[in-house]
């Protein structure tokens, strides 16, 4: 079996494009999205290609997804989260403005599919068992880890997990590495990576 992790898409539809074809090329037999498929310039249209894929494809909400539910949200209560999250920090106004603008070109039917990914999924993957797919980490979407952060940090989080293999995202920048017992994949950013190569990043198994 052969699954493709793409995360962070933002709306970026040709991204999202290059990287279904190489998808194709790679004969995958199952997709994962995970999270933040919007805000972005083509939230609409993003949104129903992946809705309309052919292949078997698992959705999970990122951080992105909650500030747009809250934003939906708000325009029918007038009472405002703008992240989508407990905290109900406000962020920069220029971020407030683009969730605004994504939350009105989606239309109403979007917003209960959206509401409908769940936190975390599981799947049995050949050769890496039982693997965990997490916006950032299984506890908290926004919560930013990179591959120079300190193990002794992250280990709590990872520890209880019991699963050898996590797939996350969240700030756009792919690694792989060892937190404990659990081997830890950042799927990177198809729509927006910071990398030195500016192109779209997807992870497959095989």
């Amino acid at each position: 079996m052969c699954v493709a992790a793409l995360y962070d898409i933002h709306g970026n539809l040709p991204a999202l494009e290059a990287v279904l074809q190489d998808v194709r090329q790679a004969d995958v037999d199952q997709i994962v999205v995970g999270g933040d498929v919007v805000p972005g310039p083509m939230p609409r249209e993003t949104l129903r290609r992946l809705l309309d894929l052919k292949l078997p494809t698992h959705f999970i909400y990122g951080n992105g997804e909650l500030a747009i539910l809250a934003q939906m949200a708000a325009a029918r209560t007038g009472s405002v989260n703008y992240w989508g999250t407990t905290s109900g920090a406000r962020p920069p106004e220029s971020i407030v403005e683009v969730y605004r603008w994504t939350a009105a070109k989606l239309e109403p039917e979007f917003e209960p599919v959206l509401a409908r990914w769940p936190k975390t999924l599981k799947l049995e993957i050949d050769g890496l068992g039982q693997v965990v797919f997490c916006h950032s980490t299984p506890r908290n979407e926004t919560e930013v880890f990179t591959r120079l952060t300190a193990e002794d940090r992250l280990v709590p989080i990872f520890e209880g997990l019991h699963t050898p293999v996590v797939v996350c995202g969240h700030t756009h920048m792919q690694f792989d590495r060892m937190i404990g017992k659990t081997r830890v994949l950042n799927a990177g950013s198809v729509g927006m990576p910071f990398w030195r190569v500016r192109r779209a990043l997807a992870l497959t198994w095989t």
